[in-house]
């Protein structure tokens, strides 16, 4: 929502300026679509030749996480820790064997399907299981498990950061990119030298169009949506370092509550549940759960 109100803003305090100025949008409107194909046309084909399609897909998948903002709500916290502490309660208290059919089988799993939006999520469910595989097979040393994790957490949040660096990329290229279509419309008006000077000038106004457009568009929307994504990328991956916080407390010795306690300390912020809110989740699950 404060996206599209940006935008708004963005377009009509721009423009606005302008014209009370006393500036004419002829010249702009007239320019705008051959000096946009040119502009953005590169871009685009720049994009194409820098990545490969994995990120070309997941990039225009951003695009649409811009808007919709951060994958996962305050509730999905709850669930998350509630995942954790049953999963590490299960662990404790009827050993690795219980555990077993669960994390072989995850999506058969009682456990798991009482989360469904987590049962969905295949790096959130993998990393949770085949760190509990990793315990199931006597690696219980919380500092070797806890260096095996980040190194999975680094990897996934690399591969995540690529859509939201490729449209940085661009918008840095687009300030150029604005500058080549300039310089073809200087190129197109040093062939009509000989023409009035009224003429020459709408057409020097008309490649600086193409000058203006790129900056525009670099840092009056592209930029800040790479900006906006990284945010989102930043937030999304908080929900995977709380999988490595409680599971690495439970491999020290520490109660499943305790351990959920420790992780709803990672939570950011905004989404963190207060003690009791965590308190009435998990007494709200049923005791044959």
């Amino acid at each position: 929502m404060f996206q599209v109100i940006g935008i708004v803003l963005l377009f009509g305090l721009v423009f606005g300026s302008y014209l009370m100025a006393g500036g004419n949008m002829a010249p702009i409107i007239h320019s705008a679509p051959h000096e946009l194909m040119a502009i953005l046309g590169a871009a685009v084909a720049a994009f194409l030749i820098g990545n490969s399609m994995t990120v070309v897909k997941a990039t225009l998948a951003g695009f649409g996480k811009v808007f919709a903002g951060s994958k996962w709500k305050p509730a999905d916290y709850r669930d998350l820790l509630s995942l954790l502490f049953l999963l590490t309660k299960t662990m404790k208290s009827k050993g690795v064997i219980a555990l077993e059919s669960h994390i072989e089988n995850p999506h058969d799993s009682t456990i798991f399907s009482r989360f469904p939006k987590i049962n969905k999520d295949h790096f959130a469910v993998d990393f949770i299981c085949d760190t509990l595989r990793m315990m199931t097979m006597n690696l219980e040393d919380p500092h070797q498990v806890e260096d095996a994790m980040e190194k999975q957490l680094e990897k996934h949040h690399h591969e995540a950061m690529a859509p939201a660096n490729a449209i940085q990329n661009m918008a840095d290229a687009l300030p150029a990119l604005g500058i080549v279509a300039a310089v073809l419309g200087v190129i197109k008006t040093m062939g009509a030298i000989t023409e009035p000077p009224e003429v020459l000038g709408e057409m020097i106004g008309g490649a600086l169009v193409g000058t203006f457009l790129g900056v525009f568009i670099a840092y009056g929307l592209v930029g800040p949506m790479a900006t906006r994504l990284k945010e989102i990328i930043e937030d999304d991956s908080a929900f995977y370092k709380i999988i490595q916080s409680v599971l690495v407390a439970h491999l020290h010795g520490n109660a499943a509550q305790i351990s959920v306690e420790i992780g709803r300390g990672s939570v950011p912020s905004t989404a963190q549940p207060s003690f009791l809110e965590l308190e009435e989740a998990l007494s709200a699950i049923p005791n044959e759960a």
